[in-house]
C-alpha cells in the first residue's frame, strides 16, 4: 500500500522498533508542539497563537517542559500575557464571589464537591493546556489511521504482529478505541493477535529485567548482557509508558 502523508508518522512509529510505537508518536508529537509553542519560528510572537495559549495555559508538566527547552525571552512573552488574561478572569470572579455557607453535613464529608465558584474556577485554570488539547486532538487522528492502516494494509498488520507491542497504558486505550472503530465481526481477530502479542513481550521484557538481575551475581561477570544493558528503562517504560531515561527536550541554540 503506498504511503499517504498521514499515514508516514504512524509506520515510521512502527519501523522503529520500540516497546510502544504509541509512546514514540507521543514523544514526537509532544515535541513538535513545543517546538511550534517556542522554536525558532516565534509562534510566540504571533497575536493569534498567544491569544489562544492566553486562554488555554498550560498544565504543570509543561510549564516544566517549557522551561527545560530553554527560550527565556519566548516563555517570558508567553507568560506576560498569560498573567493579563488570568488577571483579568480573576478580578471578574473576585468581584461578584460571596462565600456560601457551608452547612453542618458538608463539614464531615472528605471529598465533598465544592460549589465555591473560585474554587471551580481554579480547576478549570488547572485542567486547561494548549499543548494537551492539541495534543489529544492529534493522537485521535493517529488511532484513526491506526486502525485505517490495520484493515486496509497487510504489510502494516504484518509488522504489528511481529513487532514489540505496546506499554500497558497504550494497549488498554487501543483496545477501547477498537471498541468504537471495528465492526463486531472484526474485533475477534484484533484481540486474536493484540492478547498473544502482549503476552510474549510482556513476557520478553520479564526475562530481561531478571537477567539484568542475575548479572550482579559474581558468578555471570563474563556472562554476555544479552538484551538487558537498557531493561529498567525498557520495563518501565512497557508499565507506564513514555521514557524514563530521556533528558528534557531543549531548544536548538
Amino acid at each position: 500500500m503506498n504511503e499517504q502523508l498521514y499515514t508516514i508518522p504512524l509506520n515510521d512509529a512502527v519501523n522503529a522498533n520500540d516497546e510502544c510505537p504509541f509512546c514514540f508518536i507521543e514523544r514526537k508529537v509532544e515535541q513538535d508542539l513545543i517546538d511550534f509553542v517556542l522554536g525558532s519560528g516565534s509562534s510566540y510572537m504571533e497575536a493569534d497563537i498567544r491569544e489562544m495559549t492566553d486562554k488555554a495555559g498550560f498544565c504543570k508538566a509543561h510549564f516544566q517542559k517549557m522551561f527545560d527547552y530553554g527560550n527565556t525571552l519566548g516563555n517570558a512573552w508567553i507568560l506576560k500575557t498569560h498573567y493579563l488574561k488570568i488577571i483579568s478572569e480573576m478580578k471578574k470572579e473576585f468581584s461578584h464571589f460571596k462565600p456560601g455557607k457551608t452547612s453542618f453535613k458538608d463539614k464531615f464529608r472528605k471529598t465533598a464537591e465544592s460549589s465555591n465558584p473560585i474554587v471551580s474556577w481554579v480547576h478549570d485554570k488547572e485542567n486547561s493546556c494548549y499543548i494537551c488539547k492539541h495534543f489529544s486532538e492529534t493522537y485521535q487522528r493517529y488511532m484513526d489511521t491506526f486502525f485505517y492502516l490495520w484493515n486496509q494494509d497487510e504489510e502494516f498488520r504484518t509488522k504489528v504482529k511481529n513487532g514489540k507491542g505496546f506499554c500497558l497504558p497504550h494497549f488498554g486505550a487501543l483496545c477501547e478505541a477498537a471498541d468504537g472503530r471495528l465492526p463486531n465481526n472484526e474485533k475477534e481477530d484484533f484481540y486474536h493477535v493484540m492478547l498473544p502479542l502482549m503476552e510474549r513481550n510482556m513476557d520478553r521484557l520479564s526475562k530481561d529485567v531478571a537477567w539484568m538481575v542475575e548479572k550482579f551475581d559474581y558468578r555471570n561477570a563474563d556472562a554476555d548482557w544479552k538484551d538487558s544493558k537498557d531493561a529498567i528503562q525498557r520495563g518501565m517504560q512497557k508499565l507506564k509508558g513514555g521514557y524514563p531515561a530521556d533528558g528534557p527536550y531543549k531548544g536548538d541554540k
